[in-house]
């Protein structure tokens, strides 16, 4: 079963000489591929899921049907987290920038980004409360009042700890998208 959600297109790592190697543009894209700390998170989400799913099972053939069905929509709470926990992250395309956080998505118009740019300061550890100093790649967007900045990428989030070359080519990936796309 081929899940597009969590490999990104290898268009990205072979094409320097095209800033933007896609031939749709139009479908959202995440420019990069998710961390080894996301994916594990998620497998491990998965397994625990294998087994309360079994559990269910065991519950529905000795026990209330009831019942089996609570573990059972617990099973399911717990796929879908961890299905959701692969599509975090920064995906682009032609119509803006999308930011997919657990329980929320935010799509920013192209029209409203003034600019989107790497800075050194200090970042969130894998998400934690404890910070260090690294990398953020910025979204400048237009406000109601003023300019609003957010974090999109981090060189120490689940996606790149470790990895700071990929950091590198995904920071570098939105940064060409959003100068193509983006209007001053």
């Amino acid at each position: 079963m081929p899940l597009p959600f969590l490999t990104a297109d290898r268009a990205f790592e072979t094409a320097d000489d095209v800033a933007l190697p896609y031939h749709d543009r139009d479908r959202w894209r995440r420019p990069y591929r998710p961390g080894p700390w996301r994916v594990g998170a998620a497998a491990i989400l998965l397994l625990l899921a294998s087994f309360v799913l079994f559990s269910a099972v065991i519950i529905a053939a000795t026990a209330s049907p009831s019942s089996a069905g609570m573990v059972f929509g617990v099973a399911l709470a717990v796929i879908v987290g961890a299905l959701r926990l692969l599509r975090m992250g920064t995906w682009v395309s032609a119509h803006g920038l999308r930011q997919v956080g657990l329980f929320t998505t935010r799509t920013t118009p192209w029209d409203q980004v003034v600019a989107v740019r790497t800075v050194q300061q200090p970042v969130r550890w894998l998400g934690l409360p404890r910070t260090v100093q690294g990398q953020a790649l910025l979204l400048v967007r237009r406000g109601r009042s003023a300019a609003s900045t957010e974090q999109l990428l981090t060189s120490h989030n689940a996606d790149f700890l470790g990895r700071s070359p990929a950091f590198d080519r995904a920071a570098d990936s939105v940064e060409v998208w959003a100068d193509e796309y983006r209007r001053d």
